[in-house]
Parts: structure tokens; C-alpha cells; sequence
């Protein structure tokens, strides 16, 4: 039946079933060798190759080498804003801030900064503000109380000894090194940010036991604690600071002088607001 140039089949004009098509060739699926033991793979893919890493510090002697991480990072001044830049310098262990306190103590030495300079951390520094922080209100407290008991007078607490000690403190080690690092920098004297941060976190370890002792109720026994305490301190970080300061010229001298006195204007601070008990 012919209809214009299209052909109509009836169906009464098919019999039988139309045979099937055989495949000569049967269908095979090949897997691609794979070693599942390595992931991620060792070729880079995508678009972000780079490793990431901490803040580089403007001298090489005072600076952390970059470590790498699997991380993806922004790159520039939005990195400095991730919690994995800073994750470097708090992978410490207890030895290693142990051995850093014990270098603080004996601050004669002045080899603290050649044992940090590749790996300076924050985690101590942390740790030991926090911890003056608590002490320094707990004993200063417990202080005005001995004091006022021994005057048969009311005593109340006064919650600002921990607002005080956390802005005095925190302020201290975060203030101070960032003025270190501009006024060596304008003497083409450059030293690390990080590496100031460690110093000087380290440096105000001497205090904690210093303040224990406070709790002694004999004024001169407490100038004399705070004396030796600020000492010790302002020695630990003036000697540290001198051979790099050097550089700087001439002036090197008054810059570690200036250093060695604000050290021992803390532990005066220390003793007159915290240990200065007026009933």
C-alpha cells in the first residue's frame, strides 16, 4: 500500500518473529590499575597546588620555615586570618616547652633565641600568661585577705584583680614585641614577630613563682622577690636580643638598655598593684 513516497506493511503480511542479531564479539569492561594505598594522589589536580604555612617573618634568622599542609589556603593577607597558619606554632611537645622554661631561668646563658630561631611557638607564651593571669589574681586575693583577717576587718572580693591582670599581661607580650619589631626594622635590624612573640612569653615565666612567694607578709621580702624576679627577666631578654640589636648600629645599646629597663618597670608595676595591700 502505497501512500505518496511513504510504504505501509500490514501487519497480516508478517509472519514468523524476526531473528535476533548475533554479537560476534562479546562485551568486555576494563578496569584502569589503581593502588588504593596512596590517597591523595601524588600528582597535583585542580587549581590549588600550593602549600600552606605560617606567616614568613621579615629576617630568615627569626623565622619559622613554611611546613606544608593538605589544607586549601587563601593566599596573601587572608591566610594570616586562618586557623592553619597558626597551627605550627602550638604542634610543640611538653619537653620542648620545658626545656624552654628551664632556659628562662637561667638567663645568663643567652642561647635562647639560637634554639628557637627555626622553631618559635606560641603554645608556651600562651600557656604561661594564662597561667599568670590566675595566679596573680588568686594570690593578690588571697593577699588582701590574710591581710584584712589579720586587722579584724571586713574583706570583699574584688573581681577586677582578673581584668586588670589579663589587659596587664596580655597586653604586655603582645604590645612590647610589636614595638620591638617596627624599631628594629627602621634600624634595617629586621627580627621576627613570632620569634619576639616566644621570647618574651617565656620571659615572664620567672613571675609565677615570684608571685607564690609574695604571699609572704613582710613588704621588704616582697620588693626583694619582685627585684630578683625582674631581673632575671629583663637579663633573659636584654642577652637574648643584644647580639641580633647589634646590627642596628650605634644606638644598639640604648635600644637593649630601653629593653632591660621596661622588663624591671613590669615587675615594679607587679609588686605596687598587686602586692601593695592598704587596709
Amino acid at each position: 500500500m502505497m501512500s505518496g513516497k511513504y510504504t505501509s506493511i500490514d501487519a497480516q503480511q508478517l509472519q514468523g518473529s524476526v531473528p535476533a542479531v548475533p554479537d560476534s564479539r562479546p562485551a568486555t569492561v576494563n578496569f584502569a590499575d589503581s593502588n588504593l594505598q596512596t590517597f591523595p594522589p601524588s600528582g597535583a589536580q585542580g587549581k590549588i597546588t600550593a602549600a600552606s604555612g605560617p606567616p614568613r617573618d621579615a629576617d630568615d634568622s627569626f623565622s619559622k620555615p613554611v611546613s606544608g599542609s593538605d589544607e586549601p589556603q587563601q593566599g596573601g593577607w587572608f591566610q594570616t586570618f586562618t586557623i592553619a597558619a597558626y597551627k605550627p606554632y602550638f604542634d610543640v611537645d611538653t619537653s620542648d616547652v620545658l626545656e624552654r622554661i628551664i632556659d628562662s631561668l637561667f638567663p645568663f646563658r643567652g642561647s635562647f633565641n639560637e634554639k628557637t630561631a627555626t622553631d618559635p611557638d606560641l603554645y608556651g607564651p600562651f600557656w604561661i600568661c594564662t597561667t599568670l593571669i590566675f595566679v596573680a589574681a588568686s594570690i593578690g586575693t588571697f593577699v588582701t585577705y590574710i591581710a584584712h583577717k589579720l586587722k579584724s576587718k571586713e574583706w570583699d572580693y574584688d573581681i577586677n584583680l582578673v581584668t586588670w591582670s589579663a589587659g596587664l599581661f596580655y597586653g604586655y607580650v603582645t604590645i612590647v614585641p610589636l614595638c620591638l619589631y617596627v624599631i628594629p626594622k627602621y634600624f634595617s635590624a629586621p627580627a621576627g614577630l613570632v620569634q619576639l612573640f616566644c621570647l618574651y612569653g617565656y620571659s615572664l615565666f620567672v613571675f609565677i613563682p615570684a608571685l607564690c612567694m609574695s604571699v609572704v607578709p613582710l613588704d621588704i621580702f616582697r620588693w626583694v622577690v619582685a627585684g630578683v624576679a625582674g631581673f632575671m627577666s629583663a637579663t633573659f631578654v636584654a642577652l637574648n636580643l643584644r647580639a641580633h640589636i647589634k646590627s642596628a648600629g650605634e644606638r644598639w645599646f640604648l635600644i637593649v638598655a630601653g629593653i632591660f629597663l621596661l622588663q624591671l618597670a613590669l615587675a615594679v608595676v607587679l609588686k605596687l598593684y598587686l602586692f601593695t595591700v592598704s587596709v
